[in-house]
């Protein structure tokens, strides 16, 4: 940056020299320091902003972990405890979660066992420890292969995985490597890990070379899957935890693969406001407001403070970038504390700067960071990631860790964000411009305490601008669900549900559950219902007048028509309901249940999910 323009409360004055880039990954845009000068001036008024606040802030402790802590605890946020300890021997669902998992994540979790089963050994455990490579020659899929991660698996087919994924051959279905993608398409298939895999075998993977300017990022985006595409939202809980599990191995596959260290942070818990507006939980934060606003999952105050920044103009020149008068933030704060909740705040004394300067507060004042304690530094680690592709691989699993409170003010805050780079022409506010003022407000966490920011600040700026870049730009295609790990989630419920139909309680149980539902069904069936013609389905409406109805399944159907055809009958709800609201849900089969989007082919999806059931339904309900 230039000489002296901005003093720092700490050293910065081993400057590189003029003109140095910050390119330390191949992947990275360079981004010289006259540049940087947005974030080194951000930084200054955080740091001001701290001063001004006299109360101590407690600084968050991340605990050193004891030896193979790290990886039981891995183990355990991956829903495999069952392989190590006491409950060792009670294992059948975690060989069936296995026995979905791909060579690379295998690779993963064979290694955290390993160093789990040492540790314990060393501290000599009384129960019994298997051995690592036991737990993966249990392993049969419904073929009866065994899956031990041996060599012979290691040189299967991007076809041949794929299959694995789907749990059935598909005659018509060329290799993956004889549709080759463009440099801007990104493979959700194929898992990210094994892609990384693939170009490190065939010395193929292209590095993206550095460069500067907005328009210098790919525009990536995704083929049409046929299938459907999945957003996060779309899949039932019991099945988005799966996806949670899968994503912490698949990511953590993907990190190792390339080289990079990944482990996860641990805070040490602390005392923390139970109540208030900044400086809370956001769990906290969002129960107490559920209770002015039932169902609410954006904290309110957050929500106030955008709408308070848009209601004057996203035009105005420097917004965001220019901070509001410090003295004034924090009166406001402490007003804010007192009225928020009594409704009698006058919004008409903030003006538009200080609104955005008490958005970034908020965002700093939380207890724990809103990217977390645990993947902050993962987030961090994106810039290491040798292309950018890879960096956005990482970032969607990433997205998919976050525990959904705070997904969802991440999400609610990029589209902000977004909302304000689209006025750039007025604003001056480019991508670019934007990812730097806000990549210290979530990069620079208070809570560490200031040796670990200030040792590390200057060294991280440009990558984590360009992870807050990335995060800007390719928002949408962050929110998408892997169709590899969709499919996975498939796979592991049709073998839990294979086994389960061996025992005689669960056969019980599904003959009281077929009763119900009959009885239940029984004066909305006709005669023919029970017998659907093949190629045909029966779409359920419960919440419309027409109440089902059989469609046929033909090549061009698609999931947005069938809906069409139910809101065409101008008769009982259907007014009622706006035709944005209304999906098509695919719901058990081997899947829990899942939002369709409108551009689905149900004939495709009916051949990878023939025993679900079709069901018209809004998403609120």
């Amino acid at each position: 940056r230039r000489s002296g323009q901005y003093t720092m409360n700490h050293d910065h004055s081993k400057k590189t020299p003029d003109g140095a880039s910050f390119d330390r990954s191949g992947s990275q845009d360079s981004l010289d320091e006259l540049s940087l000068d947005d974030y080194w001036k951000e930084l200054e008024n955080i740091h001001e902003a701290r001063g001004n606040n006299h109360e101590e802030r407690v600084a968050l402790v991340v605990k050193e972990p004891d030896e193979g802590e790290l990886e039981e605890e891995w183990l355990k946020e991956a829903g495999l405890s069952n392989l190590f300890g006491e409950s060792s021997g009670d294992s059948l669902e975690s060989m069936v979660f296995l026995s979905t998992l791909t060579r690379t994540q295998k690779a993963a979790v064979e290694k955290r066992v390993e160093t789990v089963t040492q540790t314990m050994r060393k501290k000599n455990k009384q129960h019994q420890i298997p051995d690592v490579r036991d737990i993966f020659r249990l392993q049969n899929d419904s073929k009866g292969k065994v899956c031990d991660g041996s060599e012979s698996s290691t040189v299967r087919t991007n076809e041949e995985k794929t299959e694995a994924l789907n749990g059935k051959k598909d005659e018509k279905k060329s290799s993956h490597e004889d549709m080759p993608f463009s440099d801007t398409d990104i493979n959700l298939e194929i898992p990210f890990a094994e892609q990384a895999a693939n170009l490190k075998d065939s010395s193929m993977g292209k590095i993206c070379k550095a460069g500067g300017g907005d328009t210098l990022l790919p525009n990536f985006r995704l083929p049409k899957d046929k299938t459907g595409t999945t957003k996060i939202g779309d899949l039932a809980p019991q099945d988005m935890k799966k996806v949670y599990s899968l994503a912490l191995i698949e990511l953590t596959a993907l990190y190792e693969m390339l080289g990079i260290e990944f482990k996860q942070q641990k805070a040490v818990k602390m005392k923390t406001k139970d109540s208030g507006l900044f400086g809370v939980p956001l769990l906290v934060l969002l129960e107490q407001d559920q209770k002015k606003v039932p169902g609410t999952r954006i904290p309110l105050i957050f929500q106030k403070l955008i709408a308070q920044i848009e209601e004057a103009t996203l035009e105005t020149e420097g917004l965001l970038r220019i901070p509001g008068v410090a003295t004034r933030i924090k009166n406001l704060c402490q007003e804010l504390e007192a009225k928020f909740y009594e409704g009698t705040f006058n919004w008409e004394n903030v003006k538009q700067h200080d609104a955005a300067s008490l958005l970034k507060l908020f965002i700093r004042e939380l207890p724990q960071p809103l990217l977390t304690v645990e993947y902050l530094k993962a987030f961090q680690d994106v810039q290491n990631l040798p292309t950018k592709k890879q960096q956005l691989q990482a970032l969607n699993l990433l997205i998919l860790l976050l525990p959904e409170a705070n997904r969802d003010t991440l999400k609610i805050l990029l589209e902000f964000l977004q909302r304000v780079i689209d006025h750039r022409d007025k604003n001056k506010m480019t991508l670019k411009n934007v990812a730097m003022v806000m990549a210290p407000n979530l990069f620079t966490f208070h809570g560490f305490g200031s040796k670990t920011i200030e040792q590390s600040e200057f060294v991280m700026a440009a990558g984590t601008a360009n992870v807050m870049r990335f995060m800007i730009r390719y928002q949408k295609l962050l929110w998408t669900i892997p169709k590899f790990l969709v499919n996975q989630v498939r796979k592991q419920n049709a073998e839990s549900q294979r086994k389960e139909k061996k025992d005689k309680a669960m056969k019980k149980l599904l003959k009281k559950m077929a009763y119900d539902r009959e009885k239940h069904e029984k004066q909305e069936k006709t005669p023919n219902d029970a017998d659907v013609p093949q190629g045909v389905i029966r779409v359920q409406a419960p919440h419309l007048s027409k109440i089902s109805m059989a469609i046929q399944l033909t090549e061009e159907l698609k999931a947005g028509d069938v809906v069409a055809r139910f809101l065409s009958q101008k008769s009982g709800n259907v007014h009622m309901l706006k035709r944005e609201e209304v999906f098509l849900y695919e719901i058990g089969g081997n899947i829990g249940e899942r939002c369709l989007d409108d551009d689905t082919y149900m004939k495709d999806l009916y051949q990878l999910n023939p025993s679900a059931e079709w069901v018209i339904k809004s998403k609120q309900s």
